[in-house]
């Protein structure tokens, strides 16, 4: 007997379409730059249109009904969305987190200079291959 699973076209089908309704209300970039004068750690986080408690909007927007407008008007993002919406979050959290360690002395004004350069040219490949991609990936 083979411990291979199969995944059957339907099984396919069900998570291509789960995917293509997925909706993220939430990204989160967190960093830390290890120095000689310590850890300097930066966390952003950014909410997109939500209903959600945790997103910066009141609880009491939690409550509403079906079919209600203002629950019609929040809407999460999609995946590629919430890829671009990553890639520049964490481009600013990996940015911010060098240039906190070279304020506090953790790293020199030059590797700053050259970790920022380094950075932005990664990210842009990043959103460059997200724009790339077909749009059944």
């Amino acid at each position: 007997m083979s411990d291979k699973l199969v995944v059957t076209d339907e099984a396919k089908k069900e998570i291509c379409a789960v995917k293509n309704r997925l909706k993220i209300t939430k990204v989160v970039a967190t960093r830390s730059v290890k120095g000689r004068a310590g850890d300097h750690y930066v966390g952003f986080s950014a909410a997109w249109d939500t209903i959600q408690d945790d997103a910066g909007t009141g609880g009491d927007l939690m409550l509403v009904q079906d079919g209600d407008q203002a629950a019609a008007d929040h809407q999460g993002m999609t995946l590629k969305e919430a890829k671009i919406a990553g890639y520049i979050l964490g481009m600013q959290a990996d940015i911010t987190a060098h240039q906190h360690a070279a304020a506090g002395g953790s790293i020199s004004p030059e590797q700053c200079k050259s970790a920022v350069q380094a950075i932005k040219g990664n990210y842009s490949r990043l959103l460059a291959e997200v724009f790339a991609k077909t749009s059944g990936e």
